[in-house]
């Protein structure tokens, strides 16, 4: 199996007012947009990996079979403890994982696949998207680089292993940047739902 660990877990510290991943953008709760791309795609489990508001949070989830549902307790310690919770939902006989941020609208379940797909091939550690000079998340693993997160904390995830283990990634080309764009303030909800419905 490949599996996805979805953050869910953090703040929204720059959207003081509510939760970003409850918060509506074309209709629907953020975070669902990236998980439907992850119920599209080829991954076989997704773990949600939830801590702040967690109930409130819980209840906008699609439902979907692929669904594994983690909490993390330590949720103000960071990123690293998220992935962490997450990766205790990750088998020793699973082929590899999928690192993806909730807030990340524009993802594709094409992209998804192109990690699924490389991790598969077993010639790299590290699977990572890349847009000319920038590289984003979601950001694949081989199965044997568990280890190594048990020693990142605080806000440090998986791009961080992407540095540490440069001479194993495979650089996988994608269309747009825009897959990359996640969501952080209240413009943004505004400024890509003004610039989607300009262009029709």
């Amino acid at each position: 199996m490949i599996k996805a660990i979805l953050l869910a877990a953090g703040q929204s510290k720059r959207i003081k007012s509510e939760n970003k991943l409850t918060k509506l953008y074309k209709k629907k709760p953020l975070l669902n947009h990236s998980l439907k791309a992850l119920h599209k795609s080829k991954v076989n489990k997704v773990i949600i990996v939830l801590g702040h508001q967690q109930n409130e949070v819980k209840k906008i989830i699609k439902k979907n079979k692929k669904n594994i549902f983690s909490f993390n307790k330590n949720f103000r310690e960071g990123m690293a403890s998220s992935i962490k919770v997450g990766l205790k939902k990750v088998s020793k006989n699973d082929k590899g994982f999928i690192v993806v941020q909730s807030d990340m609208p524009f993802i594709k379940s094409s992209d998804i696949n192109k990690i699924y797909n490389s991790i598969k091939s077993k010639k790299f550690l590290v699977h990572v998207l890349k847009f000319k000079n920038k590289v984003g998340n979601p950001i694949g693993f081989d199965i044997s680089v568990v280890k190594k997160f048990k020693r990142i904390k605080g806000d440090f995830g998986a791009k961080f292993m992407v540095k540490r283990l440069k001479n194993e990634t495979k650089f996988i080309k994608i269309n747009s940047l825009k897959s990359f764009k996640d969501f952080d303030k209240v413009s943004d909800f505004r400024t890509w739902f003004t610039k989607i419905y300009s262009e029709k």
